[in-house]
């Protein structure tokens, strides 16, 4: 089984335990980060562990938009919020370039992957008009 259908196989498996369909499963990694509250048109946890990152941003991005959102941030960070590139600086989830523009979110983007998830959402939406389009530069170039 490649990694990718393993990813696929765990979060159907997360989606059925949650009690079935896709939309039971966000809200179900939506309280399991933490009480979600609406900042700027996202859901925003406060604040969000590293552990549970990959949830709470589930519980974030539009479901037809995960898979790519997934993808970009499982290649460029491994899903660690504090990665940094040794030779850019770029920094967290995203590798934003410098991290400090992250701040624009939230000042705790530093320790904050939910504020990071925020940032890349928007990014993404922002620079190429979503998560899929990101992902299909990404695959081009192998960045974004």
């Amino acid at each position: 089984m490649s990694a990718h259908q393993l990813h696929v196989h765990h979060v159907n498996h997360l989606n059925h335990t949650a009690g079935g369909d896709r939309a039971q499963g966000a809200t179900g990694a939506a309280s399991a980060a933490s009480a979600a509250v609406r900042h700027g048109g996202l859901a925003v946890s406060a604040p969000v562990s590293a552990g549970g990152a990959r949830g709470a941003a589930q519980a974030m991005v539009p479901a037809g938009q995960w898979a790519a959102f997934d993808a970009i941030i499982s290649h460029e960070s491994g899903w660690n919020p504090q990665a940094v590139n040794a030779s850019s600086g770029a920094y967290g989830l995203a590798q934003a370039l410098p991290g400090s523009k992250m701040a624009s979110v939230g000042s705790d983007w530093k320790t904050n992957a939910g504020t990071q998830i925020k940032w890349a959402l928007s990014y993404m939406n922002d620079r190429y008009g979503s998560p899929n389009a990101a992902w299909s530069f990404w695959q081009t170039h192998h960045w974004y």
